[in-house]
């Protein structure tokens, strides 16, 4: 792990978005909450939320954080039969959250995955990236072409 013991605390701040692919029934099936497993949204929101929190026992270099928030919020896209999926995730602290923003979707994703392979085995999880991060001695970055 990186020695952070000389940083000095700020308040830090990742964003990270990432999409999961389906058919139109399945987007419709989601949105009108008749899957089988329950309310994909709702479950998929808890899934991210506790990923977030253990982000440092599932990636080994990454630090133990306290969290001062994380929330995740869902998007269809009905042009395109994608589900966006963004994480915002901050603490105050000596190291950033980038990976627990990014850890949230990915489980997000995943958990809409699963709720949903009875009705389609199709999905593709993908596009997950950091779209802005703010916060430590690096500052403020943004993904180009991602405005908030």
């Amino acid at each position: 792990m990186v020695d952070v013991s000389g940083k000095k605390e700020s308040l830090r701040v990742a964003v990270a978005r990432g999409e999961v692919a389906m058919a139109a029934e399945t987007m419709a099936r989601i949105k009108a909450g008749s899957v089988a497993k329950g309310d994909v949204l709702a479950v998929a929101q808890v899934a991210g939320i506790m990923a977030a929190k253990q982000t440092w026992q599932l990636v080994p270099m990454c630090h133990p954080l306290f969290l001062d928030s994380v929330d995740l919020s869902f998007s269809p896209d009905d042009r395109r039969n994608v589900l966006e999926i963004e994480a915002r995730v901050s603490t105050t602290g000596k190291t950033g959250v980038e990976m627990e923003a990014l850890t949230a979707v990915t489980m997000a994703a995943l958990t809409v995955y699963d709720m949903c392979k009875a009705i389609d085995r199709e999905m593709v999880i993908g596009h997950i990236r950091l779209v802005e991060k703010t916060g430590g001695k690096s500052g403020r970055y943004q993904r180009k072409g991602e405005g908030e």
